[in-house]
């Protein structure tokens, strides 16, 4: 097989899981660390000659991360593209066992099983009502049908947006105060929220730093995930 990923988690996942078969992937595909293949530029401009040229016997992309014109594009020039769905928890082990499976993983890796029962041994760590950013300038938050949204509710968090009719409302700070939170919980990605960017915006709130990729990347991290922001989310209240 010869994959090329336009998705940062799927990367790590193949990657991770069966090494050898990605021969491209985008300039933001991260992880691994020393992932070394052809990079194809941007999840939303990838480059789709480059892509092509490769030969790839399947390509994967997300119906969020990636633009349709580009899927629709490298599916015109021949290629086969996989394109995963994934708003919840549930639907990202179900979208991997599938994606994995059409990329000749051998069996089922040790990391999904892990992650499984991470997330079903879970015991939240508090309950909170939160509100999520995940830009300024101009302020966007988590909204509705959000992956991340999922994994937060399975953490005891209430998303105050959750309702939203939009997925990733571009709201004015004002407003994201006077909706009064518990906790402001403040991702470094896409975003890159730290200690001196962020927190500040919200005074009186409690502020729970967590690391973006554990809260939006669905792959070899969700085994770490449930603990790692159950720690992050303790200690923003102590």
């Amino acid at each position: 097989m010869r994959v090329v990923s336009l998705v940062p988690s799927l990367t790590e996942t193949v990657a991770v899981t069966a090494p050898g078969v990605l021969v491209a992937a985008t300039d933001w595909c991260t992880h691994p660390a020393d992932l070394d293949v052809v990079r194809v530029g941007g999840t939303k401009n990838p480059d789709v000659p480059t892509i092509t040229a490769l030969r790839p016997d399947l390509v994967l992309a997300n119906e969020e991360e990636n633009r349709a014109p580009d899927i629709a594009a490298l599916r015109a020039a021949g290629l086969d593209v996989l394109v995963t769905e994934i708003r919840t928890l549930d639907q990202a082990f179900r979208e991997l066992e599938r994606l994995l499976a059409a990329c000749g993983a051998p069996s089922r890796p040790r990391w999904l099983d892990e992650a499984e029962a991470a997330w079903g041994a879970l015991t939240p760590a508090g309950t909170y009502t939160a509100v999520v950013p995940i830009w300024r300038r101009p302020w966007m938050v988590l909204g509705s049908d959000t992956f991340a949204g999922d994994l937060l509710v399975r953490l005891g968090v209430r998303n105050l947006y959750a309702e939203h009719p939009e997925r990733y409302p571009r709201l004015p700070l004002d407003e994201l105060r006077a909706a009064a939170p518990d906790l402001v919980v403040l991702p470094d990605e896409p975003y890159r929220f730290t200690p001196d960017d962020g927190p500040e915006a919200f005074p009186g709130t409690a502020a729970a730093l967590v690391d973006g990729r554990l809260l939006t990347w669905y792959g070899p991290s969700l085994a770490e995930a449930p603990r790692a922001l159950a720690r992050a989310l303790r200690a923003a209240h102590r």
